[in-house]
């Protein structure tokens, strides 16, 4: 009895945890990807009527509007993070003083939600109350910076506010990688007088791939999945300007009762998860094998 128990607590610990996992998360998958193939609206209804709410999906222009931004805000907040991180990590391995007191102001919006920050940088932004209205207060008059209510621009305030939240989570992942490579490669290079800027874009910074690789992907989950930021910003206005997939698929279920549309946009975000997770995920695993 007592090595039957050896051998199988393991399994009956985790087995509530893998119950509800199965049921909460892949129950949840699959009962979403039924849902997109009716013709669900208020109430779910479960008859197969083909890939309708698809087509209705692809034709509807707030979701074109949607998937645009996506575009934008995932690729500036990517770049812009991915490049702020890893300068701030070069400028932290330099062993500055003080580097623990900047780290820590560096590291510190990750410990705010999104909502926190979303609802900061909404007042920060506000012409009649923010940064607008400060420096015209400094008297520059004519000082004008109204992205936030301008449907032109609205997008990249979300980027502003992005950026500021997740650089300091990638500055530390590159940190991390700058102090893990070879010190005796570093001092080599050195002994041969190659220039400092050198050996970080010949030497380190290729060495990093797999950790540029890691931080790409979590951005890109992070953009793909973005909802509360937008909903404390901007609510996705002025009119449909900063809304996003994640905002669309909410927006279509609970305020226009909509669950059909809803759940094939849920399935068009997983899907586009999927085919940047998957690769990486396959890549790694193939890798340890080898």
């Amino acid at each position: 009895m007592t090595l039957w128990l050896e051998r199988h607590v393991p399994k009956l610990v985790l087995a509530p945890s893998f119950a509800a996992i199965l049921l909460f998360v892949y129950g949840f998958i699959a009962w979403t990807g039924w849902i997109s193939l009716t013709k669900s609206r208020l109430m779910p209804k479960y008859d197969i009527e083909g890939v309708q709410q698809y087509t209705r999906l692809f034709a509807a222009p707030r979701w074109d509007v949607a998937m645009n931004n996506l575009y934008i805000f995932g690729a500036l907040f990517i770049v812009i993070a991915m490049v702020l991180g890893l300068g701030l990590a070069i400028l932290l391995d330099q062993k500055i003083r003080a580097e623990g007191v900047l780290r820590t102001i560096y590291l510190y919006p990750m410990a705010l939600s999104m909502i926190v920050t979303g609802t900061a940088w909404k007042w920060i932004l506000n012409p009649g109350l923010g940064l607008e209205k400060v420096v015209q207060g400094w008297g520059f008059e004519n000082f004008k910076f109204d992205w936030l209510v301008n449907t032109d621009y609205a997008i990249y305030t979300i980027v502003i506010a992005a950026v500021w939240q997740s650089s300091g989570f990638v500055m530390a992942l590159f940190l991390a990688g700058l102090r893990s490579v070879d010190t005796e490669i570093i001092k080599a290079a050195q002994v041969d007088g190659i220039p400092t800027h050198r050996i970080y874009t010949a030497i380190i910074i290729p060495s990093m791939a797999p950790i540029f690789l890691s931080a790409f992907i979590v951005l890109s989950h992070l953009a793909i999945k973005s909802f509360d930021l937008v909903i404390a910003m901007t609510n996705g206005g002025p009119g449909y300007a900063t809304d996003l997939p994640a905002t669309y698929m909410y927006a279509m279920a609970f305020s226009r009762g909509d669950l059909g549309q809803a759940a094939s946009s849920a399935m068009i975000m997983m899907l586009v998860v999927f085919t940047i997770v998957v690769p990486y995920l396959y890549s790694e695993l193939r890798t340890r094998n080898d």
